[in-house]
């Protein structure tokens, strides 16, 4: 049990860094471009637009990652003890009431509704994600 839940957390380690070094050359390559077109949409981002949605993926690999460490120790001692419930409760408001908010902010129009998921995928995951983790962290 405890073999596997640390050689996950390792495996999800290498697998971040794997992500944004890929990405991070995927941003490099198409910056000789200057610009690029995300399936569905005709507007193309330039290199800045896509050097944010580079980021929020990124962000989105490290925010999920980032209570592994917690849940292994909580696994490993079979114990909670010495968790600041109200922080992962305080996290946990947080994290529901943003992705809320883009949830709730999605256009009306049918036709826009997919571009605006596609380009809020990072936050979405990255908000609800870490809520489902904190719910087993707590």
């Amino acid at each position: 049990g405890s073999k596997n839940l640390k050689t996950l957390c390792t495996a999800w380690i290498v697998v971040s860094i794997t992500l944004c070094v890929i990405l991070l050359c995927q941003l490099l390559l198409r910056g000789h471009d200057q610009s690029t077109v995300i399936e569905g949409n005709n507007h193309p981002l330039d290199v800045v637009e896509m050097s944010g949605f580079v980021c929020g993926y990124v962000s989105c690999v490290f925010y999920l990652g980032s209570r592994f460490p917690q849940l292994y120790k909580n696994f490993q001692r079979r114990s909670t003890e010495g968790t600041s419930y109200l922080l992962f409760a305080l996290a946990m408001m947080g994290n529901c009431t943003y992705g809320l908010s883009l949830l709730l902010k999605m256009p009306s129009t049918a036709s826009f509704q997919a571009t605006y998921l596609l380009h809020h995928l990072p936050w979405l995951l990255g908000s609800f994600g870490v809520l489902f983790l904190d719910i087993f962290v707590s």
